[in-house]
């Protein structure tokens, strides 16, 4: 039974820039929908509204909070489902334990986040934290496979007015390097489970039998994999390649997902930290432990700790003057890439770094060559075949270059990023068991302290959903439409034997092409190099990488990207593209009160969800708000009023209100709703006639810190003051 008091579309309550847009936008959005019924709530899924939902005994009660993401992650599993969901903090433990701080300031009692957990109510706190960190939001709400790709307005807007391209030489130092074994790749067995089944993981050592999982289930047909990275490799590898960047004269960078791969990620981010500063460790280790350092959480949290203790300092200034120049985050501020684990997220960094023609910003200010550490050899050979692409090719064309679509199987928790329950640093050597409830030993590896064993899965109904819309993509194109799986990794031999059956079955195997992932990056690079067009049908992690890849090459950023999610239940979840949460917009807003964020992303979800709710209520309205949501973002970029970079020139709230008007004028111009028509005409009139006053207060804002009142929670009162500064359009809007 529908549930009639449930908004027609939720909008998704997020964190940084796009939430501080959201105060701007939403309310636009709210009053054209009311005009044609269709009512639009809010769903708190920020990282500070995941805080205050887990711990609602440590609030009063006017301080409690709903848990949305519950909520929502029951909402998706229904045909009623229409979400637009904008970028969400992945939490690292510092923006955790930052987020923690600022709540508490604030008046609300939530605990601390403890580090090392010592008492059983410590280990408790512990274990409800531990479910916000990293994705947490996306695998709840991602019931359904991903289509990502440039909308044509888009693309087209690219090609008319292509962005700036760093050059590449052939000579180009920088370069991509991973282990070349006893990684994740190499060590990973698969297997599809014929029958359901629930497995133990358990380490059996010299001392005994430790149980890492007690009881995952499995559906029939699903994919399991296990594997482990070695420790000792790693180590090793780390330190031969800061030798080597240091012979090379370049710039040494790692590139991680500490924030989706919540578990493993961090933990080779420490281990990489330990690396750079190892004589450090090796001379002061104890006292560092001592002092609460967690090479884990980052060189700038180690450097927070340790600062009054002159001999520690001493050292680390010794250790970094031998050590090669590090790629920096923030050079006039010091921030190098060791500093926070979410500060490099490598689907965003090795992207902008191989737009820029392979540079990457050294501690001197200036752009250098740079070595590109990504430890596992899983997916890093995409970014190694476009470096060597575009060193051999030169830069990309984006006025001519075609476009790069993705199928991505991310639905129900797929792949590495539903693996953070089933992923453990070894304690002690030993061997790790995935045993089944009939005996049978499922996977098995031997491991040694400190090694990081995982494992993901992938079920059945999702990879047939998938290669279902792979086939109806590939049928509404028609383009060169490739699956990336490496038939000599194991996970991917086990879906390449599910793909095929069904392709045949369909009777489109002629139309398929099966590449490993660097034979595909560059089948696909050659492609739209010439012009032509081609879909990457992926799993869940190269969606993520690669609809940030092409995209920041194609478009020059992939916050602009069309991303919608058919839910396996018949809903809808609409993504506002891949741009992450852009925490440098903030930091610009809150000291110059100018916010560079683009809404584009939100303007393509809202149209796609306004034709979504006409298709399945049989709303006539709301599609004809959608239509005229496409013909406004048409006009904003034909007229070019997205966001500019530098204060004092139109921010995201000019772009706002080129949307409304756009918007009011294409309602007041259609003829297919004459009520609408006659609605929104006045509106139309109003914002055009008021362009000077409008546009004349939202610039007045600009220029002098902007105070909403916190970061990751800020006050609704002072947002909406900061945001909505210009009293003649919200006269207009209400």
């Amino acid at each position: 039974m529908t549930d009639t008091s449930r908004p027609d579309i939720i909008y998704t309550k997020v964190d940084e820039a796009p939430e501080r847009a959201s105060a701007s936008l939403l309310p636009i959005i709210q009053r054209f929908a009311a005009a044609a019924d269709v009512s639009i709530g809010t769903k708190d899924i920020s990282l500070a509204g995941r805080i205050l939902a887990t711990f609602p005994d440590h609030l009063t009660d006017d301080q409690r909070i709903p848990d949305d993401l519950a909520d929502l992650g029951e909402l998706v599993k229904t045909p009623d489902a229409n979400v637009i969901k904008l970028p969400n903090i992945s939490a690292s433990v510092p923006q955790l334990l930052a987020a923690v701080r600022e709540l508490q300031s604030q008046g609300y009692a939530v605990p601390d986040y403890p580090e090392t957990p010592e008492t059983d109510a410590q280990k408790q706190i512990r274990a409800r934290f531990d479910t916000i960190k990293g994705s947490a939001v996306n695998p709840v709400l991602r019931e359904g496979n991903s289509d990502r790709r440039a909308a044509a307005a888009v693309k087209k807007f690219a090609q008319n007015n292509p962005h700036r391209m760093g050059e590449w030489r052939a000579d180009s130092k920088t370069r991509v390097t991973s282990m070349s074994g006893d990684d994740f790749f190499s060590n990973e067995k698969s297997i599809t489970l014929k029958d359901a089944a629930t497995a133990r993981i358990v380490l059996k050592t010299a001392s005994g039998e430790t149980v890492l999982k007690d009881a995952v289930s499995y559906p029939a047909g699903t994919v399991v994999d296990a594997t482990f990275m070695s420790a000792e490799a790693l180590d090793d590898f780390l330190a031969a390649e800061i030798d080597r960047t240091k012979s090379e004269g370049v710039l040494f960078s790692l590139h991680m997902k500490a924030t989706m791969m919540k578990v493993s990620d961090p933990i080779i981010f420490g281990h990489a930290v330990k690396a750079w500063l190892a004589p450090v460790f090796e001379i002061h280790g104890d006292r560092m432990n001592d002092l609460g350092v967690n090479p884990n959480s980052g060189l700038g949290d180690l450097l927070e700790r340790v600062k009054d203790v002159p001999e520690i300092m001493a050292a680390i200034e010794a250790v970094t003057a031998e050590r090669p120049p590090m790629y920096m985050v923030n050079s006039d501020k010091g921030i190098t890439n060791l500093h926070v684990p979410s500060d490099v997220i490598i689907d965003a960094s090795m992207p902008a770094l191989i737009r820029a023609g392979g540079k990457g910003w050294g501690p001197d200010g200036n752009e250098a060559d740079t070595v590109c550490v990504i430890p596992d050899n899983s997916y890093a050979p995409v970014y190694d075949e476009a470096v060597k692409f575009f060193k051999a090719n030169g830069k990309l064309n984006p006025a001519t270059a075609g476009t790069v679509q993705n199928i991505g199987l991310m639905a129900q928790k797929a792949e590495e990023y539903g693996s953070h329950p089933t992923t453990f640093e070894i304690p002690e050597d030993g061997t790790v068991q995935m045993i089944l409830g009939d005996g049978t030993v499922l996977h098995e590896h031997a491991v040694s302290k400190d090694d990081i064993w995982r494992s993901a899965s992938a079920r059945k109904a999702p990879i047939e959903d998938w290669v279902n819309l792979a086939i109806e993509r590939q049928k509404a194109t028609g383009y060169r439409s490739i699956f990336w799986l490496d038939a000599n990794r194991a996970h991917d031999a086990e879906l390449i034997a599910l793909v095929k059956p069904i392709l045949e079955a369909k009777g489109v195997t002629d139309k398929f092409e099966i590449m490993a992932p660097a034979e595909a990056t560059r089948a696909s690079l050659e492609t739209i190099t010439k012009g032509e067009n081609t879909i990457a049908i992926t799993g869940n992690v190269l969606r993520d990488y690669l609809t940030d890849l092409f995209p920041i090459l194609e478009l020059a950023t992939s916050a602009k990207m069309l991303s919608i999610v058919k839910l396996m239940q018949g809903g809808g979840l609409f993504e506002t593209g891949a741009g992450g949460s852009a925490p440098k917009h903030v930091q610009q807003l809150d000291e110059e009160n100018h916010l560079r964020w683009d809404s584009l992303g939100e303007f393509c979800a809202l149209g796609e969800s306004f034709k979504f709710l006409a298709d399945a209520k049989g709303n006539v309205r709301a599609r004809v708000l959608g239509e005229a949501v496409e013909a406004a973002t048409q006009g904003i970029l034909d007229h070019d009023r997205s966001p500019s970079r530098k204060v004092g020139q139109p921010d995201n709230r000019d772009s706002h209100y080129w949307f409304a008007r756009y918007w009011a004028e294409a309602l007041a111009a259609q003829s297919d709703d004459a009520a609408l028509a006659e609605e929104f005409a006045p509106v139309a009139k109003a914002l055009a006639e008021n362009e000077t006053a409008i546009t004349s207060e939202l610039a007045a804002a600009q220029g002098r810190p902007a105070d909403t009142g916190g970061y990751f929670h800020p006050d609704p009162k002072k947002l909406t003051a900061v945001m909505r500064p210009s009293a003649t359009l919200n006269g207009i809007i209400g």
